[in-house]
């Protein structure tokens, strides 16, 4: 089916990299050129996109990986999360009156994972020094870089909190005491000696060989001055938040020394012969999973691409998926995820049989073999107040501090071996935390997705994950590489992503197409985000949907909102096309800023 693009294909016999920025993804352009493999390039465009897209993401947040090795012909998840404070606990909630943590200030700060994260990948799966992949990003740092339309934006919707309420973020992002424009140059000098602190640590530690080396450069953030000026900087000072109190951090030396990032085992599902990867459910990736194995049930193709009766059982499908996420998922080292019965076949038909020709307004988790948990169907805000025995909170407007409005990024990479990288950087948003003086960065907000009801997954406990909405996509054939992608997105992830899936294998669109094909998104669940709003039966449309299936879609009972032309994510993917020796990418044009580059 021809869709509309705006972009070409981008194909290559040597490698191709995707990122959120064109700068980051030249990065990793330039880490292939010299040698490096596919991880090495993931990592160099991490570190620059941390660094250039600081409204969405940050080295003080976290980065869920997942990693096809050549080597191995085994994909590995990267458990790019950081855990939470000790100190942090639901009795430490319930005695500070918090009946939701907030989204904003020091509270739900857990460990930075974007270093050590990226240390564990390289010394395992890459082929070059931290520093070299480190340079980039000390280059765009210290000579600095153009602003672009959207962070220009968000630094002027942002000027009085970073101003007066986060001083710090104000001295890196107003150098000269004002916004500025786009096209003018930020430079973050504190940023790029962090990263030379890291450098610094590695060459004198490089006559021990490479793994060591780069374990002495990850030891230099978590175990030395970097990690002590964190602690001292949220320590010091307390910052307001939305529940309306000014508080310190919890987080301590010994949480940021003790974290290490894991190489798991991806969970998986098989559809039409391709095998799909995802992270366990310290994410929502095996939300995709199970929305993918529902809608196996039905003939997707004989639908067709954007029907009306397509779109109403993709809408339904995925609400049946998000129910399964309130009511099961959470960090699997604490909580018992019964994924072994939600991604099987079984389970799926019971779900397929759920969905009718009318819209569901109701949550309905599946009965996994233990009882459906009323939890699922409950307010959250209102099931952590009556769980820890509090009075209501207020949610304070601290100007854009209060919800939702850090984004994320994404990047994949594929080099001529076969090697594949999704990852999913995101956290540590200017909005959401200040920046640490010295340091040039913020750090995360992730502990706000923590329930405080210890009935549920997801609680809140200390040293533990909180659930994610990051979600990188990896996908295999026969064991052989095939395909990674991923948006930004928070909730939404998973439903661009499957669209931009099913695009491709089940509606014949290239890349190109299938990325900028419009789409749609459910709010029908609680969201991730403070403070945890739900609509009911929501779904948000792309206006380039035609307005005939939108009403079609409202006659069945959807509550249809519709978005700008070109609104949802900013998909991006790489298909490695091991028959023909080529490699194809894309990224969606939403955004503007986000590239591919191949060779």
């Amino acid at each position: 089916m021809a869709v509309f693009t705006t972009r070409p294909v981008i194909m290559g016999t040597r490698g191709v990299v995707t990122s959120g920025h064109y700068l980051a993804t030249a990065a990793g352009f330039r880490i292939m050129e010299q040698g490096g493999n596919a991880i090495d390039a993931a990592a160099a465009m991490c570190f620059c996109l941390n660094l250039l897209e600081p409204m969405s993401n940050g080295i003080g947040g976290e980065v869920p990986v997942l990693i096809y090795s050549a080597r191995d012909r085994k994909t590995f998840a990267v458990s790019g999360m950081g855990w939470s404070p000790k100190a942090l606990t639901l009795d430490w909630c319930r005695e500070h009156g918090i009946d939701l943590i907030p989204g904003d200030g020091y509270l739900p700060a857990c460990v930075p994972a974007v270093v050590d994260t990226w240390a564990t990948a390289v010394s395992r799966f890459g082929t070059m020094s931290f520093s070299q992949i480190l340079q980039p990003a000390i280059e765009l740092s210290q000579g600095g870089f153009p602003v672009f339309e959207r962070l220009h934006r968000r630094l002027l919707d942002c000027y009085s909190k970073f101003t007066e309420l986060y001083p710090t973020t104000g001295e890196v992002y107003y150098p000269h005491g004002r916004v500025p424009e786009v096209g003018d140059v930020i430079r973050n000098p504190d940023f790029a000696e962090v990263l030379l602190i890291m450098c610094r640590a590695e060459q004198e530690s490089q006559h021990q060989g490479r793994s060591t080396a780069i374990q002495a450069a990850r030891d230099a953030f978590y175990q030395g001055p970097i990690a002590e000026r964190i602690v001292e900087f949220i320590s010091a000072t307390p910052v307001e938040d939305a529940t309306g109190v000014a508080h310190t951090g919890l987080l301590s030396f010994d949480d940021m020394a003790d974290w290490h990032a894991a190489v798991e085992e991806p969970v998986s599902t098989s559809y039409r012969g391709l095998d799909v990867h995802k992270c366990s459910s310290w994410t929502q990736g095996p939300v995709f999973l199970q929305h993918l194995n529902i809608m196996e049930g039905f003939n997707v193709r004989g639908l067709g691409h954007n029907s009306v009766d397509y779109l109403h059982t993709w809408i339904e499908a995925s609400k049946l998926a998000f129910a399964d996420r309130e009511a099961y998922y959470g960090d699997p080292d604490f909580d018992n995820v019964p994924l072994d019965v939600l991604l099987s076949s079984k389970y799926a038909s019971s779900r397929q049989e759920l969905i009718g020709a009318s819209a569901s307004l109701q949550m309905r988790p599946g009965d996994v073999g233990r009882g459906i948990p009323l939890y699922a169907s409950t307010d959250v805000a209102e099931d952590n107040r009556l769980a820890l025995g509090v009075a209501a909170g207020t949610v304070k407007d601290l100007g854009m501090g209060h919800s939702h409005v850090g984004d994320t990024t994404h990047l994949d990479a594929v080099d001529r071996e076969g090697n594949m990288v999704a990852a999913t950087p995101s956290g540590g948003w200017l909005e959401s935390s200040p920046v640490i003086k010295g340091l040039g960065f913020p750090l995360g907000t992730r502990g706000q997705m923590f329930y405080l009801n210890s009935n549920r997954p997801n609680s809140l406990a200390p040293h533990k994950r909180p659930r994610a909405t990051l979600t990188p996509t990896l996908v295999t054939k026969g064991g052989d590489p095939f395909m990674v992608f991923g948006t930004p997105g928070g909730d939404a992830q998973e439903q661009w992503t499957l669209q931009f899936f099913l695009n491709y294998v089940e509606f014949g669109m290239d890349i190109q197409e299938a990325l900028d094909a419009p789409t749609l998104h459910s709010e029908h669940f609680p969201s991730s985000f403070y403070p945890r709003a739900a609509f009911p039966g929501r779904v948000v449309v792309e206006s380039r949907i035609p307005s005939e299936l939108v009403r079609k879609l409202q006659d069945m009972g959807h509550e249809v909102v519709t978005t700008g032309d070109w609104d949802n994510g900013k998909v991006m993917g790489i298909r490695y096309d091991k028959e023909r020796g080529v490699i194809q990418g894309g990224v969606a044009p939403k955004g503007n800023i986000g590239y591919a580059i191949g060779w």
